[in-house]
């Protein structure tokens, strides 16, 4: 089945943000060729593959990963008429290594110091590493309250799905030191509902499901909005965002109280929970709204944040 609303537009999407079978699926449904056609040309081209491995290598039943079946990858880009290795780069740095129904990932325990008690939280909630989704774009803003705490944070988010059935998304909240777990209020915004909430005493971690509207079919796209009110830790410094997955877009936006202003802020990026802090750049505060943001085209696996000193 071809994904819904196949336009270049999509296809340029997911390209980028993968996985690989539906990339290749949304390049034959918008060139509008049957897989019979598409191993005669790549013949021509003296590429063998057949029309079920094809048909496999766009269901995500099976991925490339021999030469010849690489060497077939590289074809189809040509005769697709897509940009160079943008087939061949979804397959992962191992040329096909990576796992089926995933994008180019890492694990979360190398992305978070917390990473133990998320990962008993996902598991009591049998919930998969990826959730069946793909982030298109996510615009997260924090707001930081006049005793310098993190008061709370909202995000709007668009994901892809890249299985059939998908029908909601889990989110963790990291408070500051001092967060009060059971204090944190989850709040499902648009075309979302809370499903079951879970809590980590002692680390302020809450994982909480928001619940679709409706089941996913496999590229099909969704927009929703939820939010965590916190208020209950300590004075904070930064704010942090894990990645264990590449994703599209991502906007990060820090708002203070006026009455607590920071005297400098930086974004950054990180590979993992004790790597350096690299990527550094200084942030403009806006001095009407005293906002400060930074707009992150591409998500790769890892971790990117901004921080700020007080006086």
């Amino acid at each position: 089945m071809a994904p819904p609303g196949h336009t270049e537009a999509d296809l340029a999407q997911i390209l980028h943000t993968g996985p690989f079978h539906l990339a290749l699926r949304t390049a034959l449904a918008v060139r509008g060729l049957p897989l019979q056609r598409v191993q005669h040309h790549l013949a021509h081209r003296g590429i063998k593959v057949g029309v079920t491995s094809l048909c496999y290598w766009q269901q995500g039943a099976r991925r490339p990963q021999r030469p010849e079946s690489l060497k077939a990858v590289r074809g189809l880009e040509e005769l697709l008429r897509l940009p160079g290795g943008s087939l061949i780069r979804l397959l992962g740095p191992a040329g096909g290594a990576a796992e089926a129904e995933r994008p180019a990932t890492r694990p979360y325990r190398s992305l978070v110091e917390v990473s133990g008690a998320v990962e008993e939280l996902l598991a009591g909630l049998e919930s998969p590493a990826d959730g069946g989704l793909h982030t298109v774009g996510h615009h997260e803003r924090v707001r930081i309250g006049a005793a310098r705490e993190l008061v709370g944070r909202d995000s709007q988010h668009v994901v892809r799905a890249h299985r059939d059935g998908v029908d909601r998304y889990v989110a963790i909240h990291h408070g500051d030191p001092g967060c009060d777990a059971e204090r944190v209020v989850v709040r499902a915004g648009e075309n979302c509902r809370t499903g079951r909430v879970r809590r980590h005493h002692g680390t302020g971690v809450v994982v909480a499901e928001l619940l679709f509207d409706a089941r996913l079919r496999a590229g099909e796209t969704y927009v929703f909005g939820y939010g965590f009110e916190d208020g209950t830790g300590g004075v904070s410094g930064e704010y942090v965002r894990g990645f264990s997955f590449a994703g599209g877009q991502y906007v990060l936006q820090v708002r203070f109280h006026e009455d607590a202003l920071p005297v400098r802020c930086r974004r950054f990026a990180q590979t993992s929970a004790g790597a350096p802090r690299g990527a550094r750049g200084d942030l403009t505060l806006s001095g009407r709204h005293r906002t400060v943001h930074f707009v992150e085209q591409g998500v790769r696996p890892g971790i990117l944040g901004i921080d700020w000193d007080w006086d």
